[in-house]
């Protein structure tokens, strides 16, 4: 399903880390945040990571710590991500992002293990406003996949394979870039970030 579903896009492109130093932000990434704190994003080894040996964790704490690809400028298409929220006393998210026009202005997707649900906002001006959610089981410390689809003002959710929201949102018409995203305190890796264009 996944194969058939990625030959659909023009340059579907998946970044794995495992080619990265360790403990290093990834090379033509932007690490950095939404409002305060100090976000850590680095390349580590997980032996459980779906493709190993690396992957890309964020330890610090910020607002809404966000790391995004340099080089993807994407109006329609698809980003997704593995996760595996690990620790956190008030959050335990893992998101994508996409149309990102800078770190304040984005669209975010994100399944909370501490919260049980997958809900999606936009943040304007680094201001973040829920939109729609909706309640799954979203386990900590375990892999989970999370999906965006996103053509014109429509955008669809899949959380482990099911659909799990859709919403339509003319906030951000243009092409920008996509990337991970936590909030507060969570401990979360990512691995196998996937992207394309229409």
């Amino acid at each position: 399903m996944a194969m058939t579903m990625a030959t659909a896009f023009a340059a579907a492109e998946t970044v794995n880390f495992d080619d990265m130093n360790v403990v290093t932000v990834p090379p033509g990434w932007t690490a950095t945040q939404t409002g305060t704190g100090t976000a850590k994003w680095s390349v580590e080894k997980d032996a459980s990571a779906p493709s190993k040996p690396n992957v890309l964790k964020q330890s610090g704490q910020a607002t809404f710590p966000v790391c995004f690809k340099n080089d993807t400028n994407i109006k329609d298409g698809f980003v997704e991500v593995k996760f595996k929220p690990i620790a956190g006393k008030e959050d335990q998210a893992g998101g994508v992002i996409w149309r990102l026009q800078d770190a304040n202005n984005y669209y975010i997707a994100r399944a909370n293990a501490l919260e049980n649900n997958v809900t999606i906002y936009h943040t304007i001006k680094g201001k973040r406003t829920e939109k729609k959610r909706t309640n799954v089981k979203v386990s900590s410390g375990t892999w989970h996949t999370l999906r965006v689809d996103f053509t014109g003002n429509h955008f669809t959710v899949t959380f482990d394979g099911r659909k799990a929201l859709e919403w339509d949102d003319d906030t951000f018409k243009n092409a920008g870039k996509v990337g991970v995203w936590t909030k507060a305190d969570s401990v979360t890796e990512f691995d196998d970030f996937t992207y394309g264009s229409k």
